[in-house]
């Protein structure tokens, strides 16, 4: 990934810190991606976006992406996609390898946060996560915790394919004690869902896909987070 990779990577950050996800059934706690915290320092956060983006282009990519993924899935502002787009372009023979890094990784950093939520969360945890993690709140923790129990494991699949913070259901799946088994198997199944779509959407297409995804990927997940509900809603019904 050489010099001409460089200019890549800065249109490619503009395009992110831009595009804010489109309004979901679950738009209490929905954040946008790349705007976490600019209202308070943006100069700050648009440098520390920028530094992660770096990592694309150095020969530790995937330690950067593996670290990344794991830390997004608790606490980090930045989503994985961010490194995932450029590597994937980058070196398109591999983005379905980059994709299943990707995946495992965050399924780790969600059981971590998982843990982390079920240990520690009436030790100071939860003003920790209100104060300083980005899309906490106590507003949206108690709206996490009707749909928890609406929904119970459904939820963090939902959550882990479309724009919601995923964070926020990681840790919150452990302080309502979640099923641990269903919790990795959803997290597995929708986390890798999320990567593998834009990693095969790029090895396929390249470059001239990566618009259409900054674009109407919020648009495409969301759409078949809502068909999903629905099938469980009317299997809900049917079963009643």
């Amino acid at each position: 990934m050489g010099r001409g990779r460089t200019g890549g990577a800065a249109r490619l950050a503009p395009r992110a810190q831009q595009q804010r996800p489109p309004a979901t059934p679950f738009a209490a706690v929905t954040q946008p991606t790349a705007d976490a915290l600019p209202q308070r320092r943006p100069g700050l956060y648009r440098r520390f976006y920028n530094w992660v983006l770096h990592w694309a282009y150095t020969p530790y990519s995937q330690p950067a992406l593996a670290l990344m993924s794991f830390a997004e899935s608790s606490f980090f502002p930045i989503p994985p996609d961010v490194l995932l787009m450029p590597m994937c372009l980058g070196d398109r023979t591999r983005a379905l390898r980059f994709a299943l890094l990707c995946s495992v990784a965050s399924v780790l950093g969600g059981m971590f946060g998982y843990w982390l939520g079920m240990q520690f969360w009436s030790a100071g945890l939860d003003q920790f996560c209100y104060r300083y993690v980005p899309g906490f709140s106590p507003e949206k923790f108690a709206k996490i915790q009707s749909l928890y129990r609406e929904w119970d494991w459904v939820v963090v699949f939902i959550a882990g394919f479309s724009p919601i913070p995923y964070k926020l259901f990681t840790i919150a799946g452990g302080v309502f004690a979640i099923h641990f088994p269903m919790f990795v198997l959803a997290s597995a199944i929708s986390r890798s869902a999320r990567f593998f779509l834009v990693a095969a959407l790029l090895r396929i297409w390249g470059d001239s896909i990566r618009s259409f995804i900054d674009k109407h990927l919020g648009w495409l997940s969301i759409a078949f987070c809502v068909l999903l509900v629905a099938g469980f809603y009317l299997v809900k019904v049917v079963l009643h």
